[in-house]
């Protein structure tokens, strides 16, 4: 049995890239705040609690005048549904380069009242954008969180600009000026439960969206955007939210706005990711997984490592120690290891990390 020195350990040993790690001190606040647990979402504390949220969502990204915040019960995969249902009008492009981003494409493809989308695919490790088409909504991730492989975030064609930001908000900067729907569920830099979807939406989005309300499409409510932005208006909504949610991102966002800003929480982010970087290019057995230093993930790093190194038995004797969740997304079936770099990641801990990583794998070759 490995044994890794207690001085190695990182003092915090949690680096899984959703759900993530919990700052202990907004636990702390969840529980000060218990008093608002187990009341009524249509009343004044809960709603308060939703717009504080929206407001320093709002704050934190500068979003421009005109757009909302606005959520919905579920994560970013009921939001593919939704988007499918009620923001769609006749046809999208999609940027496929992962898993996350293929099944948004799929979503699309599956509905019988749309045509067929226009797919942009790169392999695992590298990043694809939709070239300009005459969809009305071009579609992709900011950072594909299944590879760790970012793409940029821009405006292109004429119609919405979607942008999966689950794993990018809160650890990434971006314009959002450039979308019509910057979206995200709150369980990765923003180190919270999931149950919700947040977006950042544009004028343009909700007009299209009540284009397509009027046009007589059967949306199902919980689908329906519209509904949601009515709801986010009176901050709340459509069924009963996840009130414990809510509070732990409340504190994330203010503990986020207290650092300096996203700027600020971006920075910290590439330094996490720069350390491991920086580690498996001098490492005689590890790599980075994404090739080009512009498409490698400041928020999700992921290392390869050669045949001579079971990464699956390095990952089993980590876990041991307390440090967890650091295995690859398994539709990649790679030999390597994925570790978050989320905004509530200490740099120091993944400098520790790497530490334990080259113990073990001194220590399996002995």
């Amino acid at each position: 049995m490995i044994t890794i020195p207690e001085e190695l350990l990182p003092a915090d040993g949690r680096f899984g890239s959703g759900p993530a790690k919990v700052r202990p001190e907004a636990l702390d606040y969840l529980a000060m705040r218990g008093d608002v647990m187990g009341t009524s979402h249509r009343q004044a504390p809960v709603r308060d609690l939703v717009a504080a949220v929206q407001t320093g969502l709002a704050e934190l990204y500068s979003i421009p005048d005109g757009y909302e915040v606005v959520l919905g019960n579920g994560g970013s995969t009921l939001f593919w549904d939704l988007a499918v249902s009620s923001l769609i009008e006749n046809r999208s492009a999609h940027g496929v380069f992962g898993e996350f981003s293929r099944k948004f494409a799929k979503a699309s493809a599956a509905a019988p009242f749309l045509d067929d989308p226009a797919v942009f695919e790169a392999q695992p490790g590298s990043a694809a954008v939709p070239e300009a088409t005459d969809a009305d909504v071009h579609a992709w991730a900011q950072n594909e969180t299944s590879t760790g492989a970012v793409a940029p975030v821009t405006r292109i064609g004429d119609g919405l600009v979607l942008i999966d930001a689950t794993s990018a908000a809160g650890g990434m900067e971006a314009d959002v000026s450039q979308t019509d729907a910057y979206y995200f569920a709150p369980q990765k830099n923003f180190s919270s439960d999931g149950g919700l979807w947040f977006a950042f939406a544009s004028p343009a989005a909700i007009e299209q969206a009540e284009r397509i309300n009027a046009s007589g499409r059967w949306i199902p409510a919980s689908l329906d955007f519209l509904t949601a932005v009515k709801n986010s208006r009176l901050h709340q909504t459509l069924n009963t939210p996840a009130v414990a949610t809510l509070l732990l991102m409340e504190d994330q966002i203010n503990w986020m706005l207290a650092q300096g800003g996203i700027g600020a929480v971006a920075e910290r982010c590439r330094t996490s990711s720069g350390i491991l970087y920086d580690w498996a290019l001098a490492s005689e057995f590890a790599t980075p997984f994404v090739t080009e230093p512009e498409h490698r993930s400041p928020v999700v790093a992921t290392i390869d490592f050669d045949e001579s190194v079971d990464a699956k038995e390095v990952s089993r004797v980590l876990r041991s120690h307390g440090v967890v969740d650091v295995d690859p997304y398994r539709a990649l079936n790679r030999n390597q290891l994925r570790i978050a770099c989320y905004a509530s990641v200490d740099p120091d801990d993944v400098r520790a990390l790497t530490g334990c990583i080259d113990f073990v794998v001194g220590e399996l070759g002995k």
